[in-house]
């Protein structure tokens, strides 16, 4: 892929100062930050360290005293269920990217595989047309057998034996 230049900006035309600009990104690196996290919400360590978590919250917000309590129970751990509704909507987008990302590759890895078992068929058709053309031509080859047996004959038409058999016969 070709990377795209930053322009410069230009010293002969005046500069666009009107509203702003949005933060420019690199698709690919974000891409790739999206399949790490993606890939590590999938792992036994991230639900061990997730529910460790969730664990101490809780035992924290029961046991110590009142005061230093930042979620109660009575209130059903509401700060506890905000905090992993907005991890779910973080994580679920970056699973998505990350699946889109996946779905390009194999696609691109489909479409290679594809080529080259094509290839594969048009060099295996090659094969066959040019073995199937050196079977006729050595059916109009003489063979070791064909040749072998036409000196047989040969020696037999000019063994003493023949050729007296042939004089009688005249």
């Amino acid at each position: 892929m070709a990377r795209e230049r930053r322009r410069s900006p230009r010293l002969d035309q005046p500069q666009d100062t009107r509203g702003f600009t949005l933060p420019r990104y690199n698709p690919d690196s974000m891409g790739r930050i999206s399949e790490r996290v993606a890939r590590f919400l999938g792992t036994w360590r991230f639900i061990g360290y997730m529910s460790l978590f969730i664990a101490a919250w809780i035992l924290y917000n029961i046991v110590v005293p009142s005061g230093w309590r930042f979620d109660q129970y009575s209130n059903k751990f509401t700060l506890l269920t905000l905090l992993l509704s907005l991890q779910a909507s973080y994580a679920a987008p970056l699973i998505l990217l990350a699946q889109n990302r996946q779905a390009d590759r194999d696609r691109v890895q489909y479409e290679q595989d594809r080529a080259l078992s094509e290839r594969a068929v048009d060099d295996t058709e090659y094969l066959a047309r040019e073995i199937a053309a050196i079977r006729v031509s050595l059916g109009e080859v003489a063979t070791r057998d064909y040749i072998r047996g036409e000196l047989q004959r040969l020696i037999e038409e000019l063994s003493p034996d023949n050729q007296e058999a042939s004089l009688d016969t005249t």
